[in-house]
């Protein structure tokens, strides 16, 4: 998660990518030139909102199936007219079920003049790249988890959603959710006092669970028909490989691709916790720990892995998870007044009928009875369970992504808060690489080995 050198800066991209033979014929285009950006059109509140995919893999495949439902739920709110992926099997597949046109390079999807908004969910190495250009040529992007893969490209977007005054939201779908929401109301009404811990996990203990996808043996980049692969397009920002069929179809086991649990399952904890703190914050010091305990195949990622965050504003974050074990530890927040339990079960991308605060009591021996630390505590002395709405999470997170390209209001995981939950697991990661622990300056924007003063 370092800045890698092998990064491309998207106004040089199209130089590169012709070496690497992917040409487009888009060179009278603002987009070929990367100087000019394009605005979008004005969608007004009963147009529809036409939509491309970027990547139809597995999780492509769904969100795009999510948005499409939504559409014809919703007076045709929305529509996908264009997709796109380097396997021309999932390019067909995708084209054949939302009855539109079908791309093996992304720049021609984004160079439609109908298309309002764009979904990516390619491999995270592509993430940010796909994200900026799309915001360039004037579309609104539902940008998959993680935001992006190195702490450049994190200062990258949130620039450019400011410059461009796009609509992001970042894909973790567990921000929608209303017990985050509950929870932050509760800790601005007092419930906890001064916070002091957040915890949360992610475990689980299956075969597709630590990204041993099924690998399609005829696939690769000499398959023909529907069997092709653009492995070099693949590739794209990454260190240049042959081609390797668990490299292409279990991405997430390596660093050049992804951060393994860190950035695959943690910005599903970190980001809404961020919501839950009233405000989203760096870290001041992040250390990441764990190994390759069980699964010891060709990853490079470990299947144990925890994380242990402190915050200048004067409290800690500790995370665990592991790919060979599935109990989880309550998501909570405490405090030096109380505790709220959002996820009692620990899966935060579960739905909750309610959270639960619990007041930190202290013996009144006169009365033989325990009371709040503060007289003025209004949450009462016995757990307190506060209901939550129990809408899915997932539609909640798209209608809200396109009720705000409409509004042109933030999303629920706007970029700036998407920017401090990218920061924390990217320096985890390092931290792990590493084996050392990390700070966060937030003037570069950029990992230091030394504390940085405020």
């Amino acid at each position: 998660m370092t800045e890698s050198n092998n990064s491309l800066d998207r106004r040089d991209f199209l130089k590169t990518a012709s070496a690497a033979g992917v040409t487009l014929s888009l060179a009278s285009s603002a987009f070929a030139a990367r100087g000019a950006k394009m605005s979008g059109r004005v969608i007004g509140a009963n147009d529809r909102i036409n939509v491309g995919v970027i990547g139809v893999g597995g999780r492509g495949a769904y969100v795009a199936g999510v948005f499409h439902h939504y559409g014809e739920m919703n007076n045709n709110a929305c529509e996908i007219v264009a997709v796109c992926d380097v396997y021309e099997k999932r390019k067909q597949a995708a084209a054949k079920r939302f009855n539109c046109d079908g791309f093996l390079d992304y720049r021609e999807v984004l160079n439609r003049s109908d298309v309002d908004a764009v979904i990516v969910a390619t491999p995270d190495h592509w993430h940010a790249k796909i994200a900026l250009d799309a915001m360039d040529r004037g579309k609104d992007v539902y940008l998959e988890k993680p935001m992006c893969h190195t702490n450049e490209e994190i200062k990258q977007l949130v620039n450019t959603v400011k410059e461009t005054k796009r609509v992001l939201q970042v894909g973790s779908q567990t921000t929608s959710g209303d017990q985050w929401w509950k929870a932050r109301k509760a800790i601005a009404d007092g419930a906890i006092g001064q916070m002091l811990l957040s915890q949360g996990s992610y475990h689980r203990n299956s075969t597709e669970g630590e990204w041993n996808w099924d690998i399609d043996k005829d696939a690769g980049p000499d398959g023909k028909g529907e069997n092709y692969i653009d492995w070099k397009m693949w590739l794209g920002p990454a260190q240049k490989r042959p081609y390797d069929a668990d490299r292409f179809f279990r991405f997430r086991k390596y660093w050049d691709y992804s951060g393994g649990i860190a950035t695959d399952l943690f910005y599903h904890v970190v980001a809404p916790l961020q919501i839950c703190w009233g405000e989203a914050q760096f870290p001041a010091r992040v250390c990441g720990t764990g190994g390759i305990y069980v699964f010891k195949d060709e990853r490079e990622v470990p299947d144990t892995f925890m994380l242990v965050a402190d915050y200048a504003a004067g409290h800690s974050l500790v995370l665990s998870s592991s790919m060979a074990n599935s109990h989880h530890i309550p998501g909570l927040i405490r405090g030096h007044e109380g505790t709220i339990v959002m996820v009692e079960n620990g899966q935060f991308e579960s739905r909750a009928e309610y959270i639960t605060v619990i007041p930190e009591l202290i013996p009144n021996h006169e009365k033989h009875e325990r009371i709040p630390l503060k007289p003025d505590y209004k949450f009462g002395t016995e757990p307190t369970k506060i209901p939550v709405d129990q809408t899915d999470m997932m539609t909640a997170h798209v209608e809200n992504f396109l009720s705000c390209v409409r509004s042109r209001e933030k999303p629920h995981l706007d970029v700036e808060t998407g920017a401090r939950a990218q920061a924390v697991i990217n320096l985890a990661v390092q931290s792990y690489r590493e084996g050392r622990v990390l700070f966060w300056d937030e003037k570069s924007w950029k990992a230091s080995t030394k504390a940085v003063k405020a």
